[in-house]
């Protein structure tokens, strides 16, 4: 697998090492030693899948606290997304920074998101679905979203939204712990 760094503390591309021949590639998309040998969490105890009908959905930002902060492995299968991240870690280098990658089936990449950062997407075509490996079970007393457009993070996103949940829509500005931000 290749590990390639982005410009956020501990987030990573995730490539699979294709061993090619005349039959077409095989690869490992997962390796529990190889995580943890990079110091990522390797526990993996819950997979999603994310489906979205028209180009243009918006997903986020989302993310769970303490004590069930979460990791994520996220991989496009069908369709096409933007997929961004950022890091609330008050206590991180790249605090309140934000970094986009775009993720399909032909470009094999999946985004590792680290604990404590939001996470959301945009779809790039109809019918796009996202899987998901997490390192938590999903514990609704600790998810926490904050809107899609909070000027703290002034992301950039790729497309007009088509689809965006009420829920989603609503959600709160990030607020910054007493003596960050």
């Amino acid at each position: 697998m290749l590990f390639t760094p982005t410009k956020l503390k501990d987030a990573y591309i995730v490539e699979p090492k294709k061993l090619e021949d005349e039959r077409g590639f095989f690869a490992r998309s997962w390796c529990e030693t190889e995580f943890r040998d990079r110091g990522l969490n390797p526990n993996l105890v819950q997979c999603n899948i994310s489906f979205n009908q028209k180009k243009g959905t918006l997903r986020g930002m989302h993310l769970q606290i303490e004590p069930y902060a979460e990791a994520k492995l996220v991989r496009c299968t069908q369709g096409a997304i933007y997929d961004v991240i950022v890091d609330l870690r008050p206590d991180s280098e790249t605090y309140l920074q934000w970094v986009g990658v775009e993720l399909t089936p032909a470009n094999h990449k999946a985004l590792y998101v680290p604990e404590g950062f939001a996470h959301g997407f945009q779809t790039l075509a109809d019918n796009t679905e996202v899987f998901y490996q997490m390192s938590q079970f999903y514990t609704p007393e600790c998810a926490r979203g904050y809107r899609w457009n909070d000027p703290s993070f002034d992301i950039s996103w790729s497309e007009e939204i088509s689809v965006i949940s009420e829920k989603d829509l609503n959600l709160a500005d990030y607020v910054a712990p007493t003596g960050k931000g």
